[in-house]
């Protein structure tokens, strides 16, 4: 059957019909922030206090585009004798914007927890140059990220979890055995202490005495 004409420009008519009779659900931006997923890759903040200068995160950026610059000072001996060490101090860590293709690989190597994703999005310029963002503006970024989403009800505990809690119950268990008064005998039995006692006011027998008792009534008998 051959279509009527003009029926497909009379659907598109109702299609516009229905929605202007609607109530509009577009989200005023800025005035409405939108709710953007938990996972959203918006910028990569820093958790300075984490960073250990190791540059793993700046070696596999594909695109280049993480600066570090650092120093080394000597940390004293904590202990007398020992040995000086010495550590990397963070001068510079920038991140240009300009060339980040928001792979996630710099958060994904870092072993130390360092980087973070961040849903903050509103970072633009009207120059290309001012998206090279320093360690300052990083750390500001640090604030905007979501905590992490809790475990699966059967996953298995962390073993950095496990192991603490198990110190815990340790070092509270040894609390809880120094402050708990010592067991009392029961009665009609004698603690170690008396025993020592008792046998310290107890007088003592030379060994040739008892032995001169103990074979005075064989002697006797075979006379």
């Amino acid at each position: 059957m051959a279509p009527i004409p003009g029926s497909g420009l009379a659907k598109g008519l109702a299609v516009t019909l229905r929605t202007m009779t609607k109530k509009s659900v577009t989200d005023q931006y800025p005035d409405t922030q939108p709710d953007l997923p938990p996972r959203t890759r918006g910028v990569i903040g820093l958790f300075e206090e984490n960073c250990t200068v190791c540059m793993l995160c700046a070696r596999e950026c594909p695109d280049w585009c993480i600066y570090i610059d650092s120093h080394k000072e000597t940390v004293p001996a904590a202990t007398p004798g020992g040995r000086e060490r010495s550590r990397n101090v963070l001068d510079r860590f920038a991140i240009d914007f300009s060339l980040c293709m928001y792979c996630g690989i710099c958060i994904e190597v870092c072993p130390f927890d360092a980087l973070f994703w961040s849903p903050e999005f509103e970072y633009a310029e009207t120059d290309i140059r001012d998206l090279t963002h320093e360690r300052d503006k990083l750390r500001e970024w640090m604030w905007t990220v979501p905590a992490p989403p809790a475990l699966d009800p059967g996953a298995e505990e962390p073993k950095e979890v496990a192991a603490a809690r198990k110190a815990a119950e340790k070092l509270a268990a040894a609390q809880a055995a120094e402050a708990a008064p010592p067991p009392t005998p029961p009665a009609g039995t004698e603690s170690h202490a008396d025993e020592q006692a008792r046998a310290a006011e107890s007088p003592t027998r030379p060994a040739g005495d008892s032995k001169q008792q103990t074979d005075q009534p064989r002697q006797e008998g075979r006379e």
